[in-house]
């Protein structure tokens, strides 16, 4: 039984809702698609989302399309953040337009170009502040970042998100006695 599935969303001033194949989320922050399964039903009630299934075979895709649905609401009306620090002496990270440019202790400096829905802030060149109104696309666009400098479980250099909890190794000791 899908706990999920049947919390209705309530939908905030300003976001239009459209259901045909696709659940077509309109809000002051951009338009998002929501792929409906077969097997699922959305309806709307006095402010609020209502995802329904014909049945128990389909309870599994009930519980995603509300999720999906959700992140769609939420993101067309308030957006998302993501951040991530970049620890290091000499990292640094730089934004002109949609290219960002990283200097991650590598030979030649680093350029990605973000895409269309995905602003960058920079903060004292350490902290950075990914903001989209779509969830998918800048949790992928953060661990493509991320994935530029993992970081390091030694010294714990590198790129990681604001908050990440990491484990420190303990290196090699010098000449150990017999």
């Amino acid at each position: 039984m899908s706990r999920i599935g049947k919390k209705p969303i309530p939908l905030p001033k300003g976001v239009k809702i459209q259901v045909g194949e696709h659940l077509e989320v309109t809000g002051p922050k951009g338009t998002l698609s929501v792929p409906l399964p077969s097997g699922i039903t959305v309806q709307q009630e006095d402010g609020r989302l209502e995802i329904k299934r014909d049945s128990d075979e389909h309870a599994a895709l009930h519980g995603l399309t509300r999720a999906l649905a959700a992140n769609a609401v939420q993101g067309v009306s308030s957006g998302f953040t993501r951040e991530l620090d970049i620890v290091g002496i000499g990292y640094r990270a730089d934004v002109k337009g949609k290219i960002a440019t990283f200097t991650l202790g590598y030979s030649h400096p680093i350029e990605v170009l973000l895409p269309d829905g995905v602003d960058l802030k920079i903060d004292k060149q350490t902290h950075l502040v990914l903001s989209g109104h779509d969830r998918q696309l800048l949790g992928q666009t953060a661990a493509n970042i991320r994935a530029l400098r993992k970081p390091d479980p030694y010294k714990n250099k590198g790129i990681r998100y604001t908050g990440e909890a990491l484990r420190k190794k303990v290196g090699k000791t010098g000449a150990s006695s017999k």
